[in-house]
């Protein structure tokens, strides 16, 4: 289990347009030569008469006439546009392509800058979005971890600075990147650094505040994420850069119990009002997934296997997942050897086999019954591992033709998938098949 520039203000010209000097005068010199036009008396003299006659200008366009030019423009334009496709077809439909290329261009550059740039920071104030920005920049585009882990301290800094809720879900978000950055980095101890500072503080405010009425909703979401925390931290822990088993165990167990305590707290006591709703099944499911996967690498599978059970009750039946917890636990069971209990007949081997056999086919039953888009590589990956279970399930009883059949099966799987390893191991039990 793994726990995902400021905006530039254009203002409007506020510039004024104003008449020439000149235009001013002539415009001063109409109005007063209309007004005294009306009251002049007739003139003896011809041409001074001639002066005062108002000037005709040309007679203007009727719309009819406007209507034939226009007409008249456009069907040369389209007259010509026609023989210079007929003179250049090549070209003038690269150069139109490229037209439409440029325009879908501008356009999705546009959706690009308002849904990625802009929306995806729209929960942010400006100054805390401006360095989240670089931050992502030198985490994405252009790597440069200095740079990067310099910007997230920033945005963090700048969102304490204007009082952001430091245990909103963008803060936390914005903590969380920053340890899968230092996880990207290979820098596993810093990212366990980051993390364990973050739930310290996420329990912290649990203990101090969760407790009065008005903080019921925030309660539930920060413990949701605090135990979410806590899983990542226990497979970081468990991780083979880091090597702490017994603190990977401690963390994720305490997910497990602080998930089933809160589950049991609501069931007895009902929901408070503005609690909310808890963790839903999948997500429970995944503590138990994580501490049955950490059992399993520690050949403790008589511990993992009720795990994966209770992980695959709480996993949707038609799911590509579930297939794969079915396959773990069929793995889990086959290898099971549980300590001998006083009073009490142990498990015989033909039975732990059988009972592995039943949920491999279950789990191969499930993976090929899924159709898309619900289905995923993770159904193909099932399928594949499975069916090479099953080879060895038979290996086990003695049945070298049925174990060959399956081992021959599970490296078609595993070719048409690309999966290497599941390759590598089906022609490692057919070597083993033809020793015998």
């Amino acid at each position: 289990m793994s726990v995902k520039l400021k905006r530039r203000q254009f203002h409007p010209s506020k510039a004024l347009r104003y008449l020439s000097s000149t235009e001013v005068l002539e415009l001063r010199s109409t109005m007063i030569a209309s007004g005294i036009r009306g009251l002049a008396r007739p003139c003896l003299s011809t041409t001074r008469c001639l002066r005062q006659l108002p000037l005709r200008g040309a007679p203007r366009a009727t719309i009819q006439e406007g209507q034939r030019r226009f007409q008249s423009s456009q069907g040369s334009t389209f007259g010509a546009a026609k023989k210079l496709f007929k003179a250049q077809p090549y070209s003038v439909s690269l150069a139109a392509a490229f037209i439409l290329c440029g325009a879908g261009g501008l356009a999705y550059a546009n959706y690009y800058y308002n849904a990625y740039i802009i929306g995806a920071f729209h929960n942010f104030p400006e100054p805390v979005a401006k360095e989240l920005r670089k931050a992502l920049y030198f985490t994405n585009q252009d790597l440069k971890p200095h740079q990067a882990i310099k910007f997230y301290k920033k945005t963090l800094r700048v969102a304490e600075d204007i009082g952001m809720d430091p245990f909103s879900d963008e803060i936390l978000g914005v903590k969380f990147q920053l340890a899968a950055f230092m996880e990207k980095i290979q820098k596993y101890h810093k990212a366990i650094q980051v993390l364990e500072i973050v739930r310290n503080d996420c329990l912290e405010w649990i203990e101090d505040y969760g407790d009065k009425p008005e903080n019921a909703g925030k309660r539930t979401r920060v413990l949701g994420k605090t135990i979410g925390i806590t899983v990542k931290l226990g497979e970081l822990y468990a991780g083979e850069y880091v090597k702490e088993p017994e603190m990977a165990e401690e963390k994720l167990v305490w997910a497990v119990e602080t998930t089933l305590r809160e589950l049991q707290r609501r069931e007895k006591e009902g929901v408070k009002p503005g609690e909310g709703e808890w963790l839903t099944p999948e997500e429970m499911g995944g503590s138990f997934e994580a501490l049955g996967n950490h059992y399993e690498e520690r050949d403790q599978h008589y511990l993992s296997s009720p795990l994966f059970l209770q992980a695959i009750n709480l996993s949707p039946p038609k799911s590509c997942h579930t297939a794969i917890l079915m396959n773990n636990l069929s793995i889990s069971v086959a290898q099971q050897d549980p300590p001998a209990t006083p009073g009490k007949a142990p498990v015989s081997r033909p039975t732990l086999v059988s009972n592995a056999r039943a949920w491999a086919v279950k789990a191969i039953d499930v993976a090929t019954n899924i159709a898309p888009p619900e289905r995923t590589d993770e159904c193909d990956l099932a399928c594949a591992v499975a069916t090479h279970n099953l080879a060895e399930f038979a290996e086990m009883d003695g049945d070298i033709a049925a174990a060959r059949l399956k081992y021959e099966e599970a490296k078609s799987l595993s070719k048409v998938m690309g999966f290497t390893e599941g390759i590598a191991n089906a022609e490692a039990g057919l070597k083993r098949l033809s020793e015998k």
